[in-house]
């Protein structure tokens, strides 16, 4: 179930489903690995002020990693299929990673809500980047692999 709201109904902020598959095994797993972070961050969120503010610290620090890990794998990939918006792709992941640090920053100067408006952003971005965004460059690898212009070692 996904929820636009903190309500505490839900256990899980965003749900993994095939609308999230980009048909690229590596990509995909680490979509699934984005999407559970954000969902523990949720969580946290859930638990109250303090419990969020501990596993926020932690949670912050490991979605910060993987989001660059997780960049750098896709864009070696898209510069290997000479992915034509791949300019406009890497400006995506760097706005990412500057809201993700603007949160840290903001949480670290001891400002309110930051938690679950950490978690808001990661939820927006996965259903809208992921989801469209991303299913853009899965949809040109894929046609480039219909016609036998890819090899599948190159991409996974």
């Amino acid at each position: 179930m996904e929820t636009d709201y903190f309500d505490g109904s839900a256990k899980t902020l965003v749900e993994w489903n095939s609308r999230y598959l980009i048909g690229i095994p590596l990509i995909d797993e680490q979509h699934r690995e984005l999407i559970n972070l954000t969902n523990k961050l949720y969580e946290a969120c859930l638990s109250g002020d303090q419990a969020a503010n501990d596993i926020f610290r932690e949670a912050a620090r490991c979605m910060v990693d993987y989001i660059k890990y997780h960049f750098g794998a896709e864009e070696k990939i898209l510069e290997n299929v000479r992915y034509p918006e791949l300019a406009v792709h890497k400006k995506e992941h760097e706005k990412l990673i500057k809201d993700v640090l603007e949160h840290v920053r903001l949480f670290q100067e001891g400002k309110k809500f930051v938690p679950n408006t950490f978690a808001r952003t990661l939820k927006d971005w996965i259903l809208n980047h992921i989801a469209m965004v991303d299913k853009k460059y899965g949809e040109y690898i894929l046609n480039l692999k219909k016609e036998g212009k890819l090899s599948r070692a190159l991409v996974g």
